[in-house]
């Protein structure tokens, strides 16, 4: 499995993002969900889970979470942080979401779109804050992949979006319809289709034959 960034890295990471949403929450009355929200779309996230020295070891939760903020709202809190967070559910909420980024290598906006919100997680910290990391590693694996069979597969999304039908679209492209249903429905992998057929397919839909793959 290829981590997404050097493990050298991760006790820093784990603890900082943890004192990070204890601060913005506990300290700044934050809510979770909300804050989580700002982390996501104020470009602090991505660098996080791209392994940025500055972000998961040479920042403090605080300062992490000053950077969040001076990015979405423009200010930065005044407040200190208090002492301790180690025991709260908010910090173990966000040391566990580190682990979890850095061992699968997915984007924090990835696990955020299929379910591992930082409610769903905290929800978990009276079950799994004493246990093994692995553990809540592999109740992730099964809420993201839940998720994911959940979600229309990208044939379905742009046969839909180009108003076809499965039979027009089966018709078209010269692949049975019995084919086309059991790739929307991931019971079949399209990547392991015949070469012509992911080709026919893409003609049609006006794509490339990558844009078909999950």
């Amino acid at each position: 499995m290829m981590h997404a960034y050097e493990e050298t890295y991760l006790n820093d990471a784990m603890n900082n993002l943890g004192d990070m949403f204890a601060y913005a929450v506990c300290d700044l009355g934050y809510d979770a969900e909300e804050f989580y929200s700002q982390f996501l779309v104020s470009g602090v996230a991505e660098k996080f889970g791209e392994g940025n020295p500055k972000y998961v070891a040479g920042l403090s939760g605080a300062e992490l979470a000053s950077a969040v903020l001076y990015a979405v709202e423009g200010k930065r809190p005044e407040k200190r942080p208090s002492v301790a967070y180690e025991r709260s559910p908010e910090y173990w909420s966000g040391w566990i979401l580190a682990y979890y980024q850095w061992l699968t290598g997915h984007s924090f906006a990835y696990m955020q779109k299929r379910g591992v919100t930082f409610s769903k997680v905290k929800s978990l910290y009276p079950t799994l804050h004493e246990a093994d990391v692995t553990k809540f590693a592999l109740v992730a694996d099964k809420i993201i992949e839940k998720n994911r069979q959940e979600e229309p597969s990208r044939l379905q999304q742009m046969r839909k979006d180009r108003g076809l039908t499965q039979r027009e679209l089966a018709e078209r492209s010269g692949t049975s319809l019995r084919m086309v249903q059991l790739y929307e429905q991931k019971q079949q992998d399209i990547r392991r289709a015949e070469a012509q057929t992911l080709v026919s397919l893409s003609l049609v839909l006006g794509c490339d034959v990558t844009d078909l793959f999950e």
